[in-house]
This record gives C-alpha cells, sequence and structure tokens, in this order.
C-alpha cells in the first residue's frame, strides 16, 4: 500500500494536471463561438457557388473545361485536412479510419495531399505517397491560406497527373457532434438524386464563366473544409479537456480518500501501540 507521502505527492500531480487541462478547455472555448461563426457566415456562398457550377457542369454540350473532364479512377488524390495538434479525442482517428478505408477499398494508385501535420504523419506511416503537405495554418485561417493548396490540386488534375480528386475533412454538426466526410472534389458533378436549380443566363458565355468561377470553386470548398475543421478541432477539444478535468479532479478524490484511509490506519496503529504498552505497565 502507497505511503502517506506517497500519495500526498499523487495528489499534487493530478491537481496540477487538472490545472492545466482546465486552462486549455477555456482556451477551446474561447475559440469555438468565433470558429462556429466562421463556418455558419461562409456556408451559403459555398453553397450557392457549388449550386452554380453544378449547374454548368450538366450542360456537356456546351462546357468544356479540363476540371469537368471525367476519367476513369485508376488514380486518386485524397486531400486530408486535420489539426496540427492532438487532444481533441477520436475526432482524428475517425477521420483517419474513414480516410483508410477509402486507400484499402480503391485500386490503383493513391497520393495524398496533406493539409495538418496529423494528415501527413498518417501518410507517412500508411506509406501513402505524399504530394505535399500544408503545415502551420493559423487557428483564424484566411482565404490565402488556402490558395497553394488549390493551384496545386487545379495544376494537378488539369495535367491529367490523377484522375479523381477526394477531400477528407471533419464536418461541424455542433458542439458535441462533428462527422467525418470524404467528398468528391474533382471533376465537379451535380449532387446525386438532386436536380440541378441553377438557371442563368452567363455573359460572356459558360466557358468564360467557368475559367474564371472554377479555380474560386476549389479554393472556396477547401477553405469551407478548413473552416468546418477548425471549429470541429476547437470543439472537440473542449469536450476532451472537459473529460479529462473531471477524470482529474474524481482521481484527486479518489486519493484523498485513500489518504484519510491511510491516516486513519496509522491513528489506529498508534492508539492500539499506546494501549497495549499501557497494558504492559499495570
Amino acid at each position: 500500500m502507497a505511503t502517506a507521502r506517497e500519495i500526498r505527492r499523487r495528489i499534487r500531480s493530478v491537481k496540477n494536471i487538472a490545472k492545466i487541462t482546465k486552462a486549455m478547455q477555456l482556451v477551446a472555448a474561447s475559440h469555438v463561438r468565433r470558429a462556429q461563426a466562421r463556418v455558419t457566415e461562409s456556408r451559403p456562398y459555398a453553397e450557392a457557388l457549388r449550386e452554380i457550377l453544378a449547374g454548368l457542369a450538366t450542360q456537356t454540350g456546351k462546357v468544356r473545361h479540363p476540371l469537368l473532364v471525367q476519367r476513369p479512377a485508376e488514380r486518386i488524390l485524397i486531400v486530408e485536412i486535420t489539426p496540427d495538434r492532438g487532444l481533441c479525442g477520436s475526432l482524428i482517428s475517425n477521420l483517419h479510419r474513414k480516410v483508410a478505408r477509402e486507400l484499402a477499398d480503391r485500386p490503383g494508385a493513391k497520393s495524398m495531399l496533406a493539409i495538418g501535420r496529423k494528415a501527413r504523419d498518417f501518410a507517412r506511416r500508411t506509406n501513402t505517397k505524399l504530394l505535399a503537405e500544408f503545415t502551420g495554418i493559423p487557428d483564424r485561417p484566411t482565404l490565402s491560406d488556402i490558395t497553394a493548396a488549390a493551384r496545386l490540386v487545379i495544376d494537378t488534375y488539369s495535367d491529367e497527373q490523377v484522375d479523381l480528386v477526394l477531400l477528407g475533412y471533419t464536418k461541424f454538426i455542433n458542439t458535441l457532434t462533428q462527422q467525418s466526410t470524404l467528398e468528391q472534389l474533382l471533376p465537379v458533378v451535380p449532387p446525386e438524386g438532386e436536380p440541378s436549380t441553377a438557371n442563368f443566363l452567363y455573359e460572356p458565355d459558360e466557358n468564360a464563366v467557368l475559367a474564371d468561377l472554377l479555380p474560386r470553386y476549389v479554393e472556396t470548398r477547401l477553405y469551407q473544409a478548413l473552416l468546418e475543421s477548425k471549429a470541429s478541432e476547437w470543439s472537440a477539444r473542449m469536450v476532451a479537456m472537459r473529460a479529462a478535468t473531471d477524470a482529474a479532479n474524481d482521481m484527486a478524490q479518489d486519493y484523498t480518500m485513500a489518504l484519510n484511509k491511510a491516516r486513519q490506519a496509522g491513528i489506529t496503529s498508534e492508539i492500539a501501540e499506546i494501549a497495549a504498552g499501557a497494558a504492559a505497565l499495570s
């Protein structure tokens, strides 16, 4: 059984851990509201742009663009967006499992473009060809932070180096729920089972509009996925640190109870020794 001194040392250690996790919880909570607001504000723009380009993609007789050309998916590029840091529960591992299943189920050559250190590490662990890595994304990203990755995706698909581009990220549902998502980024296709509602007249023509909007579409999809991932990261970290703080506090209470029992046992032993000594002298 541990001595009282060892138990006191453990109590101090656990309480220090609880202070750290509590501070991390408060930091994450301060980021969640802003990240959630950015996601909510950007979704309508992303959906409207996706609707317009999906409508243009259906006009196969009129529109010709390299990013709309569908080819047999023999070479696949997966763009995975993850946090740079851990301590956010099962958020990262859930996304890794989803991407790993996709890598295992699809035949042909596969490569990854990693946005975030955890995505880079996953590509190395699975021996997947790493096309590029982008790390150190700020907590409040702007569109310029994703421009280089978007340009690389566009050039890779336009040059026919890959036949299919998938986007993996964690979608923010609410503070307690985040969903691992894997979507097709390129080529652009209308949503399955939903007729296109885009009914516009384009000036000067569809090809000119696409030449300007399609790169912006790829940037917007990646930027929206990055915002979703950031909001999911902070929410998951806040919940995980809250659970860690509660667990540390519970452990400190258990150790305190064990310390009290040890002290009581020591007092009882001393009383018994005094009583035995008094009986021997009488």
